[in-house]
């Protein structure tokens, strides 16, 4: 009867959790869908119109904002799950000189606030003429400090032993990274995915201060364009949350139990 106690009120708690966390986006969802003169207030099903998402598409370049966050998404995060854990890797399972004192120099690194370095990048990037490209967003995040220590953490845990023995066989290191060690890796490889997707995805200052044309923003840079010109439309501004918000829900749902995971393996020891 305990157990039977426990349990009902370990679920309950859950549900509870779980239905305070779905609330803001319940009322994103719902409020998107009215006009203005109904948002915040209980409407009839017969007054929710996709008006607010017609008005958005029409007379904004939406799908083209779309296009711009989906493609520098794409390549950020395909460098951050080959760079970063590749040299997580070495620094991990490979003996080399510099070792500790370049693994040392990386966590330096990550102390340094990146609002000190953005406009020497942003200079940078205007000489090569790089400002205002896909690629002023993209190249200079292909491989983030964090993601290095996540992998190095993690490739501890990997046995020795598994990699001597692949070494054996005649694997290069490489061979071994991409044959052997990989293919155990889902785990880190969703963490970092996942983490990466929806930094770069929700990314404001960096597009907002290396892109000044329209037709090269990313959507959460046209959709604060939208809500500084209709700010007092509500509805508007939430229609361009529910556009934002929904592939990286999507996203997480989809890759969630790697995610897990990840968070789990996360806790072992070498």
């Amino acid at each position: 009867m305990k157990k039977k106690l426990l349990t009902f009120l370990m679920y309950f708690t859950l549900v509870a959790l779980a239905l305070i966390f779905l609330l803001p986006i319940l009322y994103v969802f719902y409020n998107a869908l009215l006009p203005y003169r109904y948002v915040q207030t209980w409407a009839p099903i017969s007054v929710w119109t996709l008006d607010n998402f017609k008005e958005l598409f029409t007379q904004y370049p939406i799908l083209r904002w779309y296009w711009n966050t989906f493609l520098s998404t794409v390549i950020v995060v395909a460098g951050n799950l080959i760079f970063p854990t590749m040299a997580g890797y070495a620094l991990a399972k490979l003996k080399f000189p510099g070792k500790k004192v370049i693994f040392g120099c990386l966590l330096l690194s990550m102390m340094v606030p990146f609002q000190l370095t953005m406009i020497q990048m942003y200079i940078q990037l205007a000489k090569l003429n790089m400002h205002n490209t896909i690629w002023a967003i993209t190249l200079p995040f292909l491989s983030q400090t964090m993601f290095l220590f996540m992998s190095r953490q993690f490739f501890f845990a990997v046995p020795n032993e598994l990699l001597e023995a692949a070494r054996i066989d005649g694997l290069s290191h490489a061979g071994v990274f991409f044959r052997i060690v990989a293919p155990i890796s889902k785990p880190l490889f969703a963490s970092i995915a996942i983490l990466n997707f929806t930094g770069t995805w929700n990314s404001y200052m960096v597009p907002a201060t290396f892109i000044n044309k329209v037709d090269q923003f990313t959507l959460v840079v046209g959709l604060q364009t939208v809500n500084m010109t209709y700010f007092k439309k509500t509805n508007l501004t939430l229609a361009g949350v529910v556009l934002l918000s929904f592939p990286v829900i999507l996203f997480f749902i989809c890759t969630q139990k790697e995610f897990v995971k990840g968070a789990m393996s996360s806790g072992i020891k070498a």
